[in-house]
């Protein structure tokens, strides 16, 4: 890809480089005439976790757990191959970011107090209904 960069950017602390991915490349479908009859607009782009010495430890186990062995990313949106190529790089890129990103673990929470009242009033209110379907006391 002339006048792109030789690393893959993922996040601030993960770059791969170009020479570990494996492209592929195959017909597009959809319209397009003749020129999508010929040629080979489709891509993809592969990476492959379990050897990549890019990855740290941790990095690799994250992973491994989340996306498996190996991530694919494809893009046949385009007519250019270039563009293509830039859109699955981009999205093999999103791929991996999210695979790798740490969620904060959720913190229990005492309900509010607000959320308390307008709990025991949707419940005031739900028996008050039933209620009234009741047929009256007999006295």
């Amino acid at each position: 890809m002339a006048g792109s960069p030789e690393v893959l950017r993922v996040t601030s602390h993960l770059s791969i480089p170009l020479a570990e991915l494996t492209w592929r490349f195959s017909r597009s479908g959809g319209p397009g005439g003749q020129h999508a009859n010929t040629a080979d607009t489709r891509v993809e782009v592969r990476f492959d976790i379990r050897r990549s010495p890019s990855l740290g430890p941790r990095q690799r186990a994250r992973l491994l757990e989340r996306l498996g062995d190996e991530v694919r990313a494809s893009a046949a949106d385009e007519r250019s191959q270039a563009r293509n190529r830039t859109l699955a790089l981009r999205r093999l890129a999103d791929k991996l970011a999210t695979g790798l990103r740490v969620s904060a673990p959720r913190r229990p929470t005492a309900p509010t107090r607000g959320s308390v009242d307008r709990r025991l009033q949707t419940k005031r209110h739900q028996a008050q209904r039933k209620a009234a379907r009741r047929a009256p006391d007999p006295d």
